[in-house]
């Protein structure tokens, strides 16, 4: 929930970064889509988890169990590419950081390892079959934003080998960070396990998703 929101409240700079009408309409569909996802997990909340009470409280009562690889993925370099898209619509660097933090680190790395761990012992535990609905529809919505991200990035990189070196210099800034955010915030090593999975199993997936979406925009980390 708190990832939601500051994706809800993080994303108008790109919306105005827009390269035509179409685009603009289409970045607007995924902000809007990011509020539902708030407002459905402030209702998980209010009906499942605690009493009701305004989104803002459930956000501050959440950011309590996270660790500081959120802070330095979603507060950090996520607020400061929107600061920089807001600032200067026009920066395509700020652009290309800006979704490649969001839209291939915190969706297609995070959010889509998140759902396939969450929903596979949820599903296989034969619980909380309403949320798993709810949040199957999410992972749809993410599916078309993350689609959205690799063909900019696809597009930003081959017209221009500055912008191929913004994406993979961007990756390896936030690589160490998306490790740590993989694991329980109470884990201190590499050898731990949750929702029926090892680390091992979480980073693998994590890390084959994001190769398989490195390999279509054509950015490998390293430079050759």
């Amino acid at each position: 929930m708190v990832a939601e929101e500051r994706i809800t409240t993080k994303f108008a700079g790109l919306v105005m970064a827009a390269d035509s009408e179409e685009e603009a309409s289409f970045l607007a569909s995924q902000q809007v889509d990011e509020a539902r996802h708030m407002q459905f997990y402030a209702r998980f909340q209010d009906e499942v988890i605690a009493q009701p009470e305004t989104i803002g409280t459930h956000v501050a009562r959440s950011r309590e169990q996270l660790g500081p690889s959120f802070a330095v993925i979603f507060d950090q370099a996520l607020v400061s590419a929107h600061q920089r898209l807001v600032a200067d619509p026009t920066d395509r660097g700020g652009k290309v950081e800006f979704v490649t933090t969001y839209h291939l680190v915190i969706e297609a790395t995070l959010g889509l390892t998140a759902f396939e761990f969450i929903t596979r012992y949820l599903n296989n535990n034969q619980l909380l079959a309403g949320f798993v609905d709810g949040y199957s529809h999410i992972h749809h919505d993410e599916q078309r934003h993350i689609g959205y991200g690799v063909w900019f990035l696809r597009e930003a990189a081959a017209h221009d080998e500055t912008m191929a070196e913004r994406i993979r210099a961007k990756l390896m800034e936030l690589l160490p960070a998306v490790s740590t955010a993989l694991a329980p915030p109470d884990s201190d090593d590499a050898d731990w396990e949750a929702l029926g999975a090892t680390g091992d199993e979480v980073r693998k997936y994590a890390l084959d998703g994001l190769t398989r979406r490195r390999s279509s925009i054509g950015v490998p980390l390293i430079s050759e």
